[in-house]
């Protein structure tokens, strides 16, 4: 009688010493290669080495070892097939039952530090994804694992029936493709990049389930959080939570949009979002006087928000949060007592970030349509004061110029139409997502109340016309920054030098739909 056998051969040996001794008590004979072998043999466990089964050494530093008919003859043999059988024993290859292997740690060895491209190429498996594909192949009578998890539940099996179930090897050959295609995702990902293909014709990804959520945009529709395999450490994905209930989905949205809006700026900022749009933004000398900012911007919209604050939150800052009704707290750190008395509210999500590396966050924006996906490099340009053009009879003052600065930086995160009205360290009103533009103007500057006199005025794309431009005249709007290029642009000039509004044109637009 021909005895069952597994073949093992892991990079991670994570349970793997409790796994093949349950499977040697149950009779089945290991075989094994390079380090794995040695670790076996270690604890004592015996194993039959690969090249006993392909008479075959190991060769080129381990490159070639599995890749063997004896190997892949006894995966793919169908054992339902008297043909497949038959050339089985005439070419001495003998049935391989369960097969556990985990593949060559491609993605730790690139997230490495100065990792050379030739270590990466090392790194790649070819043997394993092989032996993985074929056993997956042939689930119908082979049992593969490659994740640890699933030891239990393969001994459990196959100590009470002797094998595993059909529908347990189904679930584990799904398993194995995905693992696979998401390994191969990663090293055409790294290879595309490494050669500065742009465009390629065809799109691999990969990501790594975070979290199953409670639901999604609403409460009838379904959720899953799923994150880059290779993490992106200033990224909500990547935030640490230290107190709360879990996130939902819309949290995440919102938290991605005020991440983004803090990324702007060096000096102290708190950013407060609801809805993916700043209902306030506050810059200062101190994170202190950058909350108040903010707060100021808009008491009202702020409950049930989310605030990000780029400056440690001390106690003082604490105190004023807890009086509000808030979702979610993204900050660097907090201080100890500080985090005492936020985490008093048993539902207040409070989270850390590595805000040091926040210049790194580039990756590209993909977004979902019925049927495909849109891909595009994120709304990252290095833009110059000394290249904007002032084209209005009258110059902004020093002190405007520093405000249309923190206008522009803030607009580019509005829902298009876009309008925000500031100072130099403060949103005043926000006029976001209107079908037209002068109504985002009217909103804005409704909502700056009295202060408009001190404000200035951010469009993220061009006026049509110039009726935006006058209706900012008419409630005192003294400068105004936009990207210009409307073939009307010269009637918002007239418009502009008729209440002597100062106005710079960026020539560069930032819709966000």
């Amino acid at each position: 009688m021909i005895k069952r056998r597994a073949l093992i051969s892991v990079s991670d040996k994570t349970g793997i010493i409790a796994f093949a001794r349950g499977l040697v008590a149950q009779g089945i004979e290991i075989i094994s290669t390079g380090g794995t072998k040695a670790t076996l043999e270690q604890e004592g466990i015996p194993t039959i080495p690969i090249e006993e089964v392909t008479d075959f050494p190991e060769m080129m530093d381990g490159r070639v070892k599995t890749l063997h008919p004896k190997i892949h003859g006894g995966l793919l043999g169908r054992r339902d097939l008297t043909s497949h059988m038959e050339a089985m024993e005439v070419h001495g290859i003998q049935p391989i039952d369960i097969v556990c292997v985990n593949l060559y740690p491609f993605k730790e060895t690139i997230l490495q530090e100065g990792v050379t491209k030739e270590q990466a190429i090392e790194n790649i498996d070819i043997g394993g994804p092989s032996m993985l594909r074929s056993a997956a192949k042939n689930h119908e009578f082979v049992t593969v694992v490659v994740d640890p998890k699933d030891y239990t539940q393969v001994l459990t099996e196959v100590s009470k029936i002797g094998e595993t179930t059909l529908p347990t090897r189904q679930k584990l050959a799904a398993k194995v493709f995905r693992h696979t295609a998401a390994y191969d995702a990663l090293i055409a990902e790294y290879l595309t990049d490494s050669v500065g293909e742009k465009d390629p014709e065809t799109l691999t990804l990969t990501y790594d389930l975070k979290q199953i959520l409670r639901y999604g945009e609403n409460s009838h529709q379904q959720a899953v959080f799923y994150q880059t395999a290779l993490p992106v450490s200033f990224s909500i994905a990547n935030a640490k939570q230290l107190h709360g209930k879990e996130l939902s989905y819309n949290n995440i949205k919102d938290a991605d949009a005020a991440i983004r809006i803090s990324r702007e700026f060096d000096q102290p900022a708190v950013v407060a979002v609801k809805h993916m749009n700043p209902c306030g933004i506050g810059i200062g000398a101190t994170i202190k006087a950058a909350y108040q900012y903010a707060y100021e911007a808009d008491p009202v919209s702020i409950f049930g928000g989310i605030i990000v604050l780029n400056r440690e939150v001390d106690s003082e800052i604490a105190g004023k949060m807890h009086q509000l009704f808030l979702e979610i707290i993204i900050a660097p750190s907090f201080s100890e007592e500080a985090f005492k008395i936020l985490s008093s509210k048993k539902n207040l999500r409070l989270m850390t970030l590595d805000f040091s590396k926040k210049d790194q966050a580039r990756e590209d924006e993909k977004v979902s349509v019925l049927g495909g996906l849109l891909v595009q490099n994120q709304d990252i340009v290095e833009e110059k004061v000394e290249n904007w053009q002032v084209v209005t009879k009258r110059q902004p003052t020093e002190e405007e110029l520093k405000a249309l600065e923190f206008a522009w930086k803030t607009v580019k995160h509005v829902k298009s139409n876009a309008i925000v009205v500031t100072n130099n360290h403060q949103t005043l009103g926000i006029g976001a997502g209107q079908m037209n533009r002068v109504g985002s103007v009217q909103i804005a500057i409704e909502q700056a109340g009295g202060k408009v006199s001190e404000a200035v005025l951010a469009s993220d794309a061009f006026f049509p016309m110039g009726d935006s431009v006058e209706y900012a005249g008419e409630n005192g709007i003294k400068a105004i920054i936009q990207p210009g290029g409307s073939i009307k642009d010269q009637e918002s000039i007239e418009m502009a030098d008729k209440y002597g509004i100062a106005m710079v044109f960026t020539d560069i637009r930032h819709f966000r739909h």
